[in-house]
């Protein structure tokens, strides 16, 4: 159109232009090839043309001086060349590919993403309420992913051969330090935090930014929602409980509140277990998240708490009369984070976080009082030198306290330690081409309970193989403190250590993903000691290692199917350690080989109704049996689990929900109890361990009550 223009100029006014500069060139992207149908122009003037087919381009203007010359096309990055008019003649330019485009490489080696602003997907935020297995826990909907291992009784993460405290949790970007709600042995926990008040989610199950430490095998980010879209109320009434949530919004300002209540003893009336329980679990929690934008930066203030307790009598074969336990608990976090855009491209990022837990545990005529208290500092700053070079760089400061009060028939002891680490980092991005990027990262910490400085690097590299389809590599150093119920024993340790290696595949069109990933990873420095349990007479050292390798497949289509979204994940796991009381290198007996995970959601239109299913499988797990030589050297049957859910849109805004967990009631065993002592034949007696009741059901009514009316249940399908 600038050339159809330009020319009726000279056609209608040609004395105006008797004297005139001519500037030529031609166009081409990085490979040589011509551009056609590029605008170059003078800025600030009407002078320009578009480059021809073979990207060759002349205009003429009566400008003079030093001018800008522009060039631009979709897809690529704008060219801008300034020098004087008289010699912008013979031109050769070269468009570099726009690596903001939608088609440009993303490092996605070990890492699993969920958020409505993600350019690929794995699980969208509402899949972890509408997972038919989860419960609506969001690590039961990371359990359906590749890389995670089904330990039921537990209700963890164990990723990659890794056991569940190797796992951290973030909640924007500042560390939780208590993640789960503490349990009794074979009750599995959950997490601690709602999903609803979140909406994104960041899973690695390895090769993680240098920006996160402290973590052997994986984390977990969980992103607060920056802006509410409107006012609303939800109530929830459910078997178990009840909860109610608001959303209140102002000019800059806005907060959202949950509260919820549960009490597991009228459905234990009803559906009794396999535990006497004299006191059904109870617990009473709220979140709030408030959210403050100041100019063009955002605070952001989350807080939670919770309270939860309980009494039981579980079955013991060495203990006619069972084992009896109580647990007391009283948690409380909170953490602020202000994300500001400064001038320049910079953008800087500080929180701190705070946690302070109560624990108090009843066994027999043992009592223990236990007391943490731990903050998170975090300030990070980030600059944009253009679109292919990003650097990012920080420091954090970790602080915690331990307390503990041991009492038995016997002893009483008092148990205690600080532990503060510091730590910097610094990590950049390059994108060479739209098909090709680079992260470079180097993390340094230093412990002054161990006196001890370590440092991780870590390399993660992208190439695009296709328009839809690309190639990732990770490696990096990974190290982690012990537990504390190891420090509260012996601080005379050092941290232990992880090595990873991930080759990634990963498909994604048409709204179906494929993904294909092998790992290594290496460990060291793992802590064992000599008892069966830690205790004041263990001996403990950092002699433990090990291995974990393997493969994990996933693929997820909601476009085959009309009305239906499905996705079926695998995971190979070859794992070997020795770490805690191991006399030998020996798969641990959390670790399968063999897990798949096949989840299905299909909407009935004529039924107002959304159907799930879940079907889980975990190849058998090692245990020791002492009635023959060796160490963790059986294992039991396999895993199964068969889930359906059932979502009925009474009204736009109301919803009734149902679930039944192991519909088929299949008797999962988690592993075996063995008699302290053999029988006159030599043999020890066993009992099979086995779930507190083989099925759950749920029942919950959903109601929404928004300010104009949009917001309602079907965004909960």
């Amino acid at each position: 159109m600038k050339t159809l223009f330009f020319t009726i100029l000279l056609v209608t006014f040609p004395s105006i232009f008797s004297a005139q500069t001519e500037i030529s060139g031609r166009v081409f992207d990085t490979n040589g090839t011509p551009i056609m149908g590029a605008n170059v122009y003078l800025d600030g003037a009407y002078d320009g043309a578009t480059s021809e087919e073979n990207g060759y381009f002349t205009f003429s203007t009566s400008e003079t001086g030093v001018q800008t010359l522009v060039i631009s096309y979709v897809s690529f990055e704008t060219a801008e060349i300034t020098m004087e008019v008289s010699k912008m003649q013979n031109l050769k330019i070269n468009l570099r590919e726009d690596v903001n485009s939608l088609e440009t490489v993303t490092i996605s080696a070990g890492s699993f993403t969920a958020g409505d602003n993600s350019k690929i997907n794995a699980l969208k935020p509402l899949d972890i309420v509408t997972t038919a297995s989860a419960l609506g826990d969001f690590v039961g909907a990371l359990q359906t992913l590749p890389g995670t291992t089904t330990v039921a009784e537990d209700g963890r993460l164990f990723v990659r051969g890794g056991d569940a405290n190797e796992t951290q949790v973030f909640i924007d970007g500042i560390r939780v330090f208590k993640p789960y709600s503490p349990t009794a042995n074979n009750i599995p926990t959950r997490g601690r935090y709602s999903p609803f008040l979140f909406d994104g989610i960041t899973f690695s199950t390895g090769g993680y930014s240098a920006e996160y430490g402290q973590a052997l095998s994986s984390v977990l980010l969980l992103n607060t929602v920056d802006e509410p879209t409107q006012e609303k109320t939800d109530i929830a009434l459910m078997t178990v409980g009840g909860g109610v949530g608001h959303t209140e919004k102002w000019d800059k300002s806005s907060i959202s509140v949950n509260t919820s209540y549960i009490n597991l003893a009228p459905y234990i009336a009803l559906f009794p277990d396999r535990n006497d329980w004299e006191k059904p679990f109870e617990s009473v929690a709220g979140e709030a998240v408030f959210r403050h934008r100041i100019g063009d930066g955002l605070l952001k203030v989350y807080s939670a708490f919770d309270t939860s307790n309980f009494e039981l009598t579980q079955e013991d074969i060495n203990k006619p009369g069972g084992q009896d336990f109580g647990l007391n608990n009283n948690n409380f976090y909170t953490n602020a984070s202000y994300l500001k855009m400064l001038n320049n491209n910079w953008t800087v990022f500080g929180g701190a976080s705070f946690t302070s837990g109560k624990t108090k545990v009843g066994f027999e005529e043992t009592t223990v009082n236990s007391t943490e208290n731990a903050a998170h500092l975090k300030l990070k700053l980030k600059k944009r030198f253009h679109n292919r070079l990003i650097l990012s760089f920080g420091a954090e400061q970790f602080l915690s306290g331990f307390k503990e009060n041991f009492n038995d028939d016997s002893t009483a002891a008092q148990l205690e330690f600080d532990n503060n680490i510091s730590a910097a980092f610094a990590e950049t991005d390059i994108i060479f081409l739209r098909s090709l990027a680079l992260k470079l990262g180097l993390r340094g910490e230093y412990s002054q309970l161990f006196d001890e400085a370590t440092l991780s690097p870590r390399v993660s590299f992208a190439y695009k193989t296709g328009k839809s389809s690309q190639l990732s590599l990770a490696y990096g150093n990974f190290y982690q403190q012990p537990e504390s119920n190891i420090l509260k024993f012996n601080n005379n340790l050092s941290a232990q250590q992880t090595q990873h290696y991930i080759l990634n595949y990963q498909y994604s069109a048409n709204n179906r993903i494929f993904r294909a990933e092998v790992y290594r990873k290496h460990y060291k420095n793992l802590v064992m000691y000599t008892d069966e349990y830690p205790s004041f007479d263990s001996e403990f050292s950092n002699s433990g290692n090990g291995f974990a390798q393997g493969l994990d497949l996933f693929w997820r289509d909601n476009k085959s199917i009309k009305n239906m979204d499905y996705w079926i994940s695998y995971s190979y796991l070859d794992t070997e350690r020795k770490y805690k009381n191991y006399p030998v290198a020996a798969t641990p007996s959390y670790a399968n080989t063999h897990n798949l995970s096949v989840v299905g959601k299909y909407w009935v239109d004529a039924w107002k109704s959304q159907l799930g299913f879940s079907y889980q499988y975990g190849s058998g797990r090692t245990y020791t049996n002492p009635n023959t030589e060796g160490f963790l050297q059986s294992k039991t049957k396999g895993y199964n689990n068969v889930s359906l859910n059932w979502a009925y849109l009474i009204s736009p805004q109301k919803i009734l929900y149902a679930s039944v967990n192991n519909v088929l009631a299949t008797k999962n065993i988690n592993g075996y109890q063995y008699a302290n002592t053999p029988d006159t034949n030599g043999n020890f007696a066993r009992r099979e361990i086995l779930p507190a009741a083989d099925q759950f059901f749920f029942v919950g009514f959903f109601w929404t009550i928004s300010e104009d009316g949009t917001d309602n249940q079907l965004d909960n399908l």
